[in-house]
């Protein structure tokens, strides 16, 4: 300030623009349609669950990328026979109680057959696996209530129902501090209290036997699992697995169909006759007082006195279709969490290393899928089957061993053969032989238990001996085995002790 400032009246400073620290919080023209959505997850989803749901459905009875992407979980987070379990419980000395665990095994497997583990009969323990996996990656949830009667087998059997039997459209603050969120009835912590579902499908319009509106019926938690992937926390339904590809699935399958039509028209050449007083002209039909031709390959026809024919050309098919189809796969693909290559069937112009590359990740996702069935739905029914068996006595074991048993069991999921099973075998060996795995990882890497390796590999040298058939192979023992870590047979290989 100045000598003779002092009189001065000061001016007041203009505000400083703030600049923005993060260009993602921009909000320029170029981010006028970008969503600034503060509301909570159920906020989120309750106007739009209906309409993901009824639209992945859609695709999936007519998209075959839809359908590949739903066979490809079933195959690979299910596969053919299943979650297996294992159970390992041991004998006071630290044994393996092999006779428990067998029984336990095989009453479950027996239960898991088709006939007894639904209330209707109709599937078995694996048919369920797979529509859990199926209608979870479409409609985002699925629902199991466990039912508890002498009419089933084990007194024990369960029902799967679609995510539209829970009303979405219930929701109300009740008398004693509970809340029913789109369904699902919570306590001052947002754990699930019951369940709010419709006595009949909402959507069986055509073949609804009961009279009179759909009521409620309120099923305690206890009594049902809600499988579903919370996305975000206070989340309490599930959203479709599709729902950050639909948009494009959906973009894709009409600009083919649109292609389609155009190549057709294209590949629809014809000619025409003109002459001079149009004689002979008949069109096909008339609309709107203009009369019109059908278009077909290899047809000519006779133009009327006065009319000009102007050349259309769709210009399709073109050499885009493939670069542009194949880019807008690559993103659903990713969307979905699976390689290219798996969901459009397509290995043209892939090398070994891409191939290993996106098998990799695309094993991740199936082994957390995996993992999540397990924690979700498997483990949680062989817990009420077992309480439920084992009250029954029905395979001879009581309730007083229910701790021993339960604890113990393990479940395990497919497993998959390496892109190269010798490099896979050979990698396998030297990770035995320097320690860095046991007996058990190796046997687990493969889908199989150590325990029943060896008991099969004793009933198989066992059998041999009985039919007087030299058995071979000493897998254990000091043998030639090829040790080359690059895949080739080595014939300098020196004896190996396995």
């Amino acid at each position: 300030m100045g000598l003779f400032d002092f009189g001065k009246k000061k001016e007041p400073e203009k505000p400083k623009m703030m600049k923005r620290n993060y260009h993602a919080a921009n909000a320029g023209r170029l981010f006028a349609d970008f969503s600034d959505s503060e509301r909570s997850a159920d906020s989120e989803l309750y106007p739009a669950l209906t309409r993901i749901r009824a639209r992945a459905r859609d695709l999936a009875r007519n998209n075959e990328y839809v359908r590949r992407y739903l066979n490809l979980l079933k195959n690979n987070v299910v596969g053919p026979a299943g979650i297996g379990l294992q159970v390992k419980s041991t004998d006071p000395d630290g044994s393996l109680d092999q006779e428990g665990n067998q029984a336990v095994e095989n009453a479950f497997k027996l239960w898991a057959r088709r006939g007894n583990c639904t209330v209707n009969g109709s599937m078995s323990f694996v048919d369920v696996q797979k529509l859990v996996i199926e209608s979870l990656a479409r409609d985002g949830e699925v629902f199991i209530i466990l039912h508890r009667a002498n009419q089933f087998h084990d007194t024990f059997a369960i029902e799967v129902l679609e995510a539209d039997q829970v009303d979405e459209e219930k929701n109300e603050k009740l008398p004693n501090g509970h809340e029913i969120r789109m369904g699902v009835e919570v306590d001052q912590y947002r754990k699930p209290v019951a369940y709010h579902f419709l006595t009949n499908h909402p959507g069986d319009y055509d073949f609804a036997t009961k009279i009179g509106v759909s009521k409620h019926t309120r099923v305690p938690a206890n009594k049902v699992i809600h499988i579903y992937q919370r996305l975000r926390a206070g989340q309490t339904r599930g959203e479709s697995w599709l729902s950050p590809a639909l948009g494009a699935i959906k973009q894709l399958d009409g600009w083919r169909e649109a292609s389609i039509v155009a190549a057709r028209m294209g590949a629809s050449k014809m000619g025409f006759f003109t002459s001079p007083s149009g004689d002979g002209f008949v069109a096909d039909d008339m609309q709107d007082d203009v009369p019109y031709i059908e278009a077909s390959p290899g047809s000519f026809h006779q133009l009327p006195t006065g009319v000009d024919f102007k050349a259309f050309d769709t210009g399709y098919p073109t050499n885009e279709f493939e670069s542009f189809h194949k880019a807008v796969l690559k993103g659903v693909a990713s969307g979905l969490g699976i390689s290219y290559a798996a969901l459009a069937n397509d290995l043209e112009a892939t090398s070994y290393s891409s191939i290993r590359q996106g098998a990799l990740d695309e094993r991740d996702t199936y082994r957390n899928l995996q993992n999540f069935l397990i924690d979700q739905m498997v483990r949680p029914i062989f817990e009420v089957w077992l309480g439920a068996a084992m009250e029954g006595s029905s395979f001879g074991i009581g309730m007083i061993k229910y701790e021993k048993f339960v604890y113990s069991a393990e479940f395990r999921g497919r497993t998959w053969q390496w892109v190269d099973p010798i490099k896979d075998a050979q990698g396998m060996i030297l990770s035995l032989q320097a320690g860095m795995i046991s007996i058990s990882d190796a046997a687990e890497h493969y889908g199989k238990d150590a325990e029943e390796l060896f008991s099969q590999i004793q009933r198989d040298k066992q059998m041999s001996e009985r039919f007087g058939i030299s058995y071979a192979m000493e897998p254990y023992g000091t043998q030639k085995m090829p040790v080359n870590p690059e895949g080739y047979e080595d014939s300098d290989n020196a004896d190996v002790q396995g």
